[in-house]
């Protein structure tokens, strides 16, 4: 059985609507259990959702310019936004035009004029199913020795902030680093210690991260990624100046490291993306940063568009 209590943080729904006042008495219902946003046109629709990624959209279907329909077939078409349930709220009530909506992957269709009490259980309903969704696919995206997100996870989210930034015209920022001489540890120490001391650094690196849009990623062995999403080059390297110093207070003996201590090394690097930018682009330079702040002795951060 679905449990309705009300979640611990509060679900934003956005409501679409070209009448102000039938956003206002949407807005009265909802507002007491939801975020809500709103927007009067398809085209500010478009914009919101991708900006603000809502749980789930309240969405008119006659509006001027672009319709409902196309709204949401602009949506289920974007990587970004594809996954965001949408219902239709609408005084069209034949069939075919529910058949229709329904076809472009909205999840349910509600005719005016309708009873309130019906329309909030039908949104917490969706919700909840919602949350549970999301929490499956976080279980199937988390490194489970870690606890940070796995590498597919980072492959998906790296594609989905590249098409943000593009839209958005903003800086994208990645970091690649390697726990130094981790080898070596693992052969000293035993494999189970080895895997104590991934999980210390994962978790130190976790806390240097102060946004919530920022990500870190374990990308394999003992090399992690952060994803810093409109974040220009001084802001990623003061990312990456504050894991290196973490990193280096955890003060992990490590007797085969020239600073006998356990350290890091990272690659840095920003990108404006262009409509043909792929990940490569922002992946190969980093990655290219990271070997050489290696080369150069490790312990330090290198930076993409200094070599």
């Amino acid at each position: 059985m679905i449990n309705f209590a009300e979640p611990t943080n509060r679900q934003t729904i956005l409501v679409v609507d070209d009448n102000v006042s039938n956003i206002e008495v949407i807005y009265e219902m909802l507002a007491p259990h939801y975020e809500v946003l709103f927007a009067t046109s398809g085209v500010e629709a478009l914009e919101l959702t991708v900006s603000t990624r809502p749980d789930l959209l309240l969405l008119d279907v006659l509006m001027p310019g672009l319709s409902g329909y196309e709204v949401c077939r602009h949506l289920k078409s974007n990587i970004i936004t594809q996954h965001i349930p949408i219902i239709f709220i609408t005084a069209i009530g034949q069939t075919d035009s529910e058949e229709k909506g329904l076809k472009l992957g909205a999840i349910d269709y509600i005719a005016k004029p309708f009873s309130p009490a019906v329309v909030k259980a039908r949104i917490a309903n969706h919700l909840e199913l919602k949350r549970y969704r999301d929490l499956l696919a976080d279980l199937a995206w988390i490194d489970g020795l870690t606890g940070v997100r796995n590498r597919r996870q980072f492959d998906d989210f790296l594609e989905r902030e590249l098409r943000t930034a593009v839209r958005a015209d903003r800086p994208l920022s990645l970091i690649m680093l390697d726990i130094d001489y981790f080898k070596p540890y693992n052969d000293h120490y035993g494999h189970l210690q080895g895997d104590d001391c991934l999980k210390t650094v994962a978790q130190a690196l976790s806390q240097t991260l102060c946004r919530s849009a920022d990500m870190l990623f374990r990308y394999g062995g003992e090399e992690f990624a952060c994803l810093l999403p409109e974040t220009n080059a001084a802001g990623a390297m003061a990312v990456a100046t504050r894991m290196l110093e973490c990193i280096r207070t955890l003060n992990i003996e490590h007797p085969a490291s020239d600073k006998k201590i356990v350290t890091v090394s990272l690659g840095v690097c920003t990108l404006i993306p262009q409509q043909h930018s792929k990940t490569e682009d922002l992946i190969a330079p980093a990655d290219k940063a990271l070997y050489q702040a290696k080369a150069l002795g490790r312990n330090r951060i290198e930076f993409a568009d200094d070599l």
